[in-house]
């Protein structure tokens, strides 16, 4: 099909090639120079330029008004309306520039096409010229940044006290949201922590404990596998390497646990973490915390003008004030199944996809009765060792049996 389609274009230039040598044959045997400027046809194409511009304005003006408001989703955000504001002031800019420069074109090209007997004027240099489309155009620039540092210093402030703290982690391919507990303090993580139940690597006195003694289970069986490996073989040098990773896992897990004589890490106990969705009052500041489990990922969440890069081994945040709820957002969209969704927006793998979770707007009233609905970390932490040792228990028993 390609092949097809190749020859098919080489035919087809070689065919146009061939048109015009036969179209110059015919001039030379009328008698015509080509070379000749005919003033009709000058006078013709004049006026075509001048009925395309005609044209050219139409139709950007029915896209202006038929995608216009497209252009961007409702801002949904105390910040998000100053954005738009911004971007909209650009594009006020823009149009007058664009207006402008377009309707000069088309009317030179309209005005000055050639005539018999008229030779145009050759002008090296103009100040004059030079200093107003550098002095405009550089007072212009001047006050769209000003204007947008403005506004991007506003947005970027510090996070109101009153903020409710919540993190969003990002693993391929789902996002995981965490709420700080009755402190309104999220507790410390840590990657060394990530197992089991405890996905996020949060740090409490219990995970401390687990971790510890999970890493040093690993180190002895590690131990044991080394000591009947063949020697100076790959099965050794993996082992090996292995056993020295977890030892700098259990050294570090170990410094915790010395801090935590000191300072107890309990800010953890009470964080609420979900899955699938997540909930925020309106009309309430919102702090967020970023991080990633493994590559880049970037939190995007189009109606609320928000996106912040996750990075491994790094904590980003960026705060807003959502401003109108689902509901609301539902009947100005006349969307009954409409929801905010927060997206990743960087290419993190093959199920990128998949990384959506749905962000529920609602009031004060609405939002505390789910939260405290949801289980804490330490509750569930709990109610998985339960489960760990119940079927610890299974298990002896039936080896006992057999």
């Amino acid at each position: 099909m390609n092949f097809l389609i190749i020859l098919l274009s080489v035919l087809g230039l070689i065919a146009l090639i061939q048109l015009v040598r036969v179209f110059e044959i015919t001039g030379k045997l009328r008698g015509n120079n080509q070379d000749d400027i005919d003033f009709q046809e000058n006078k013709l194409r004049a006026k075509l330029w001048l009925l395309f511009g005609i044209a050219y304005f139409g139709f950007f003006i029915w896209l202006a008004w038929e995608y216009g408001d497209d252009l961007l989703p409702v801002a949904a955000s105390e910040h998000g309306a100053v954005i738009d504001n911004v971007l909209n002031f650009n594009w006020v800019i823009l149009i007058i520039a664009f207006v402008l420069t377009h309707v000069l074109l088309f009317y030179f090209a309209s005005k000055y096409y050639w005539k018999p007997n008229h030779k145009a004027d050759f002008i090296t240099h103009s100040t004059k010229l030079e200093l107003i489309w550098t002095t405009f155009p550089a007072i212009v620039l001047a006050v769209i940044v000003i204007y947008g540092l403005s506004a991007w210093n506003d947005i970027t402030d510090d996070a109101p006290e009153d903020s409710i703290n919540i993190e969003l982690y990002s693993k391929q391919f789902a996002w995981v949201a965490r709420y700080a507990g009755e402190d309104n303090k999220l507790g410390e993580a840590n990657y060394n922590f990530i197992g089991g139940s405890n996905q996020l690597g949060l740090i409490t006195p219990e995970t401390i404990q687990e971790r510890k003694s999970s890493l040093e289970d690993e180190v002895i069986n590690i131990e044991a596998n080394l000591a009947n490996a063949p020697e100076g073989g790959a099965k050794e040098e993996e082992l090996q390497e292995n056993l020295d990773k977890k030892k700098r896992q259990l050294a570090k897990i170990k410094t915790y646990e010395r801090q935590n004589e000191v300072d107890p890490f309990v800010n953890a106990d009470d964080d609420k973490i979900v899955n699938m969705e997540f909930h925020i009052p309106v009309d309430q500041p919102v702090n967020f915390q970023f991080r990633s489990q493994d590559v880049i990922h970037s939190a995007y969440m189009p109606h609320f003008r928000a996106q912040m890069n996750c990075v491994p081994g790094a904590k980003t945040r960026f705060h807003f004030t959502p401003t109108i709820t689902t509901e609301e957002m539902r009947e100005k969209t006349g969307n009954d199944e409409f929801n905010y969704l927060l997206y990743c927006n960087k290419i993190c793998g093959a199920a990128h996809y998949n990384m959506q979770m749905t962000i529920v707007v609602e009031s004060q009233e609405d939002y505390e009765k789910w939260l405290s609905e949801q289980s804490t970390f330490t509750s569930v932490e709990t109610a998985q060792s339960r489960e760990e040792e119940k079927e610890v228990s299974e298990e002896e028993v039936l080896a006992e049996k057999n």
